[in-house]
């Protein structure tokens, strides 16, 4: 009697393993997928959680809140994540809060974790949290935390890709600055990465997003131009002095969208270089210094696209969103004035672009009135490709543009020489003047509808060139289609 009560205690207890055993393996996915044709991942950076400060659990609330209202299918944490001791205690509490929200999570090193623990105990100590999803990487190479996490479609199949990257923290040799950088095998090791997902997607760049810590000297870029968006408290980029060519690498391998950083706290900002958006979390942790209202950076990613939304989120809420790869950002769709349509219908209206060709010398778009006129017409885009000479000419275009959705707009030229785009009016791009072949662009909030587009173009002399386009939140850019220009 007592030998069978004995067995059945054995037998629930086994079958509880297993039932738990089950229940962990649902709950931890090891696989991401799309969800709805979104995937949202949380970058919560410089937590600087100091074990006994009181000021962790205004930490933790922070992450908390975040995880709350924004149920992010991943968070990343972006370095310098327990910055005191004992460090193995506060590791212990950061992972209890990803554990208790029920949130898979990874970790990428920052310059100060590895002071108080080291990186290789801190991948040990995160290993036995079924909720993490990172890996301490491949032996052999730079730092460690380097890896990779594809995102799976709805047939299953890798979509995009997560990669995390330890940017290292110090290097001895002073001459050559303060901190250490992203080192060449690491380069090489993204690059096979990179170039593994690449062949499997029958050659097509899976779209990608990429994490570390210290930022790269490429920042300074995005710092310094005015379509930053956000906050520049720092004044600086605290970059290595080295740069060992990661953002070429990823320019080069066409799949990475963005990088996104930490380390500089008073820094959130983000922007495009080159085609490629750079960006700073928000800094996370009560302890750490700088003046922003803390909470994290979101990016959600789009199936099947290179496109992507990200904003700030605090306790207060979400700040305006930024989009990529237009630019544009939700605080100037809030706040620009929107010209209204001339026209709510194409139906009715011939396609075409309206033109008067012109020759004679020009310095300004101004001057070409005053030369003479020796051509009108129609023809399907703005094109210089008829023009009877090779120097000193001009051309005048007119035609009504079609907006599909009421927002902002960004449009450009490209020329050689002068160029000035006006729409309703208004002055929008201003490449005017002479010079050698290139680009300007501007910004502008219009109603859905048609709106009068007017451009002045002239060739003064040494080659010739022009070509105009435009892109939204949710049109890529482009030259000007043919279907969305109407004869006025």
């Amino acid at each position: 009697m007592m030998k069978r009560t004995i067995m059945k205690i054995w037998g629930l207890l086994a079958l509880m393993m297993i039932l738990n055993l089950g229940w962990e393996a649902q709950a931890q996915p090891r696989e991401f997928r799309f969800k709805q044709g979104k995937f949202r991942i949380a970058q919560f950076t410089d937590l600087h959680w100091m074990p006994g400060s009181a000021k962790c659990e205004t930490t933790a609330a922070t992450v908390r809140s975040v995880l709350l209202r924004e149920q992010p299918d991943i968070a990343v944490l972006s370095g310098d994540v327990v910055t005191g001791d004992p460090a193995t205690q506060g590791w212990k509490s950061i992972i209890a809060l990803f554990e208790k929200a029920r949130v898979p999570f990874a970790v990428t090193m920052g310059n100060h974790d590895a002071e108080y623990l080291t990186k290789d105990s801190i991948f040990t100590l995160l290993q036995q949290s079924p909720w993490f999803v990172g890996e301490k990487g491949p032996k052999g190479i730079g730092g460690l935390g380097n890896a990779s996490l594809p995102i799976l479609n709805s047939q299953g199949k890798a979509a995009a890709v997560i990669y995390l990257i330890d940017s290292n923290d110090y290097q001895p040799r002073k001459l050559l600055g303060h901190y250490d950088w992203v080192h060449f095998d690491q380069i090489a090791w993204y690059r096979e990465q990179s170039r593994r997902y690449t062949q499997a997607n029958g050659g097509q760049p899976l779209p990608s997003v990429a994490f570390l810590h210290i930022p790269l000297t490429e920042f300074g870029a995005v710092a310094n131009h005015p379509e930053r968006y956000g906050h520049y408290l720092e004044g600086a980029v605290a970059s290595p002095d080295i740069n060992t060519g990661l953002f070429a690498a990823m320019v080069n391998q066409q799949d990475v969208m963005a990088l996104f950083g930490g380390h500089d706290h008073d820094n959130d900002f983000i922007g495009l270089h080159l085609g490629m958006a750079l960006g700073y979390g928000r800094v996370t942790g009560d302890e750490a210094y700088g003046e922003l209202k803390r909470g994290a950076r979101l990016i959600e990613l789009q199936e099947n696209a290179f496109r992507f939304d990200s904003w700030i989120t605090t306790a207060e809420g979400r700040e305006p969103a930024w989009y990529y790869p237009s630019g544009l950002n939700g605080q100037e769709e809030r706040t620009m004035t929107y010209l209204p349509a001339v026209s709510r219908t194409t139906q009715g209206r011939k396609p075409g672009v309206a033109y008067t060709y012109y020759e004679g010398k020009c310095k300004k778009s101004e001057q070409i009135a005053a030369c003479k006129v020796v051509k009108e017409g129609v023809m399907a885009v703005p094109s210089i490709a008829e023009a009877a000479v090779e120097d000193h000419f001009a051309y005048v275009y007119r035609a009504l543009i079609s907006i599909p959705e009421r927002g902002v707009y960004r449009f450009y030229t490209y020329s050689d020489d002068g160029s000035v785009l006006r729409i309703d009016g208004q002055t929008v791009v201003d490449n005017d003047g002479g010079h050698s072949a290139r680009r300007a662009e501007g910004k502008i909030a219009l109603e859905a509808g048609l709106h009068r587009l007017e451009l002045l173009y002239f060739e003064d002399y040494m080659g010739q060139a022009l070509e105009v386009g435009y892109s939204s939140r949710h049109i890529d850019e482009t030259p000007l289609p043919a279907s969305i220009l109407f004869l006025p």
